[in-house]
């Protein structure tokens, strides 16, 4: 199975990569792909531009097998919708082939606002990290997935799309605006993200007043 890693990674941390290899290893996922956003379209414009955060995902996940930076939303003309971008990996891996979109608390009790966000189970499984001060979920969304929870992992093996499974991740209170201001403000960012990242940002200069 193929799990979907997205997000504006500006820029990427331990807290991301620690749940991905929770992931990988509690579905477990043949592949985790890491895709930055061009144009998010529920957040503000990043700090670092597109070439610059996919440059740190591919350092930051250079050394695990099973970890693949994927730039298509960068070669998208236009907001990184993810649909648009499930609809782009199974075009590419066939009908057939399990995969999984992996999104946090917070992005799943905001799903409503997504562009088309009911048909993002027709090209995937929705798999949401957990954690204990998750948000309030609207009840429209509860309606919907309410039907489409899957009781097991075999169910999301056994079949393409269209189930819903939600997973404990490893908690780690890291944010990307936390290291962006602890940077700004003169700060050491070690133990917070990779090395080879936060060299490439002092390197370039990202985050600085």
């Amino acid at each position: 199975m193929i799990g979907v890693f997205g997000g504006t990674f500006d820029p990427i941390h331990n807290g991301h990569l620690r749940t991905g290899l929770d992931l990988c290893e509690a579905l477990p996922l043949s592949q985790l792909r890491w895709i930055p956003a061009a144009q998010p379209p529920h957040r503000d414009t990043p700090h670092a531009d597109a070439d610059q955060r996919l440059a740190m995902v591919r350092l930051a996940i250079a050394d695990q097998p099973g970890f693949l930076a994927d730039d298509r939303e960068l070669r998208r003309d236009g907001p990184s919708f993810m649909v648009d971008t499930l609809a782009s990996i199974r075009a590419d891996i066939g009908l057939n082939s399990p995969l999984c979109l992996i999104i946090g608390a917070d992005a799943y009790a905001g799903l409503n606002a997504w562009s088309r966000w009911k048909s993002l189970l027709d090209h995937a499984h929705l798999v949401v990290m957990t954690r204990p001060d998750a948000p309030p979920i609207p009840d429209e969304i509860i309606a919907w997935s309410a039907s489409r929870q899957a009781r097991d992992l075999d169910t999301l093996h056994a079949k393409p799309t269209g189930a819903i499974w939600f997973q404990t991740v490893t908690a780690l209170t890291i944010s990307a605006s936390d290291i962006r201001a602890r940077i700004a403000a003169g700060l050491n960012p070690r133990y917070l993200l990779p090395e080879s990242v936060a060299e490439y940002i002092s390197e370039h200069r990202l985050y600085r007043p």
